[in-house]
């Protein structure tokens, strides 16, 4: 067994680690300013523009996007390494273009959709949205009561959406429908490409998160869609779903590794240079074993999240490692930050130090793509033989 990256994904990842650190590292004292200040937390249109410039001449675009539209078509097992580089830091950059979405196209698009959605997206040309929750319809999708029907060779869609991440930016919001009410996710869930200007799609509202975060709720009142803007096989929109939302969860595992290995590092950093009561809080025993356990739980969540990205880059079913480890990791790094929030004493409670958006962002990836206790529960039923 081979515990090793390739030479080439080492390298991809070493490089990450110095675009992260040259580039958006220097920018978190501006980010958590502006947080601070009640603004929210983003960019600057220009640092952003800087951002852009300067990872697309390093070439960090469409590292898991097709060749033929200009990706570099890496596996998952490549992606992991790229994102526990960019959990490391709170600045909100997203190396275009967004890898659950491009996988659920990737899966999905004809030759039309591929020109007019799937190769400007990888060019960074377009913004796009996932529109999978409802109210009351969270971490079920099989309950969506939104509903698309024939009107001609269109369709008119109708329901509401909730808890959308760049809904009011997205060029396109990848939406999911019930086509038959019947079968529901058994064959009655489809995928539409939405564009943002399409009739009847409205954003009702921005809701504010925790961490200056924003998601949005959208209403599909008679919204039409052209029939070529169906995503995939009427009806089978639930796999690709699943396509997207297993890249995301891998993602925010390798994420949470990054956050807690930064949190583990600063905590380092700093027990041997806070003194209490004569002695410093590296010597006390609650530290050490908060630095021990952090250390050990990483290491753990990296080589499951490894092992899950070589499986699902092999053709295997890992739906049960998913869950597994966007539980086990979103989880781990709760704790770890959480401790070094508390070595850091009254300091880690400020808004200087990067660890409370970090607690943030994980406190919210806790609940989001399924909820930590939603995804135990799909392990154990099928240890336990309880699914029906």
């Amino acid at each position: 067994m081979d515990f090793a990256l390739s030479d080439e994904h080492r390298m991809l990842k070493e490089l990450t680690a110095r675009f992260v650190r040259d580039e958006l590292t220097p920018l978190e004292a501006g980010v958590l300013a502006r947080e601070a200040e009640g603004k929210g937390l983003y960019l600057a249109p220009e640092e952003h523009a800087r951002l852009d410039e300067v990872s697309k001449s390093l070439g960090l675009w469409g590292l898991d996007a097709p060749e033929d539209v200009g990706g570099s078509d890496l596996p998952y097992v490549a992606m992991v390494g790229v994102g526990e580089e960019m959990g490391r830091t709170v600045v909100p950059y997203t190396l275009p273009p967004d890898s659950p979405n491009l996988r659920m196209l990737m899966a999905t698009v004809n030759e039309r959709q591929r020109e007019a959605y799937l190769a400007p997206y990888v060019r960074g040309e377009t913004v796009s949205a996932i529109g999978i929750s409802e109210p009351g319809a969270g971490a079920d999708p099989a309950a969506m009561t939104t509903r698309a029907v024939r009107d001609g060779d269109d369709w008119i869609i109708n329901g509401r959406k909730i808890w959308i991440t760049r809904a009011a930016d997205a060029d396109f919001t990848i939406l999911m429908a019930v086509t038959d009410a019947e079968k529901k996710a058994r064959g009655g869930i489809s995928a539409f490409l939405v564009d943002r200007d399409a009739p009847g799609f409205n954003v009702l509202r921005r809701i504010p998160m925790i961490g200056g975060q924003y998601t949005y709720e959208v209403a599909l009142d008679d919204c039409r869609v052209e029939g070529w803007k169906l995503l995939g096989q009427e009806g089978a929109g639930f796999a690709p779903m699943q396509i997207r939302l297993g890249t995301r969860r891998i993602e925010m595992a390798a994420w949470s590794i990054g956050m807690a290995q930064r949190a583990l590092d600063m905590m380092v950093e700093y027990a041997p240079q806070r003194t209490t009561f004569g002695a410093p809080l590296s010597e006390r025993q609650a530290i050490q074993w908060w630095v021990a356990d952090a250390a050990t739980r990483i290491h753990a969540a990296r080589l499951m999240t490894y092992d899950c990205a070589w499986k699902l880059d092999q053709g295997r079913d890992v739906r049960v490692e998913i869950s597994m480890i966007k539980a086990y990791a979103t989880e781990m790094a709760w704790e770890v930050v959480d401790h070094a929030m508390q070595t850091f004493g009254a300091m880690g409670m400020t808004k200087e130090l990067p660890l409370q958006l970090m607690a943030s962002r994980l406190r919210t990836m806790r609940i989001y793509d399924g909820p930590t206790e939603v995804h135990k529960w799909v392990v154990a039923r099928n240890l336990l033989g309880t699914r029906r």
